[in-house]
């Protein structure tokens, strides 16, 4: 029987055959998307992927430290900051 978290149908469900011959289903998260600036829509970079990672991490380190730090990538926080419009 399996263990109740293991119902669900959000898990990926993996056929392993062991080296004793006997199958066994292997069960694991799906793979999250990376983190998009909500400006441009940019992969942002220095944010953990999984969501494992991110309990996992230090919470210092889970994403950048700047002024929106996590939120928008580099150049629209830059641009943010100095007050430039984008078109």
């Amino acid at each position: 029987m399996t263990q109740g978290f293991q119902r669900s149908r959000s898990l990926k469900r993996k056929k392993v055959t062991t080296p004793g011959g006997s199958q066994v289903t292997h069960y694991t998260k799906p793979n999250h998307k990376p983190a998009e600036c909500a400006n441009c829509g940019a992969p942002l970079h220095g944010v953990p992927r999984k969501s494992t990672l991110k309990t996992k991490i230090v919470k210092s380190k889970r994403r950048p430290k700047r002024p929106y730090g996590g939120v928008l990538c580099s150049k629209c926080s830059r641009d943010k900051i100095k007050g430039v419009k984008n078109v």
